[in-house]
């Protein structure tokens, strides 16, 4: 898949054989990832909810998912 965002690589990457990492293109209305091993697979979101979690981890109130 083909797609015109500008990617841009995770600073925790290293270099060498089998460096995948994560990467992020933003647009006006939306956030992008994927994985560099598999770009084709991307996952979108709204700023708002990455804001959420990067806010938890930061003050360590990330919790497990809940159990359906």
């Amino acid at each position: 898949m083909s797609t015109p965002y500008t990617w841009q690589k995770s600073s925790f990457s290293g270099g060498g054989e089998g460096n995948a990492c994560v990467e992020l293109a933003s647009t006006a209305a939306a956030l992008h990832l994927r994985e560099s091993d598999d770009p084709g697979v991307v996952l979108s979101t709204t700023p708002a909810p990455v804001d959420h979690l990067l806010r938890a981890i930061r003050t360590g109130t990330v919790t497990a998912p809940r159990r359906r």
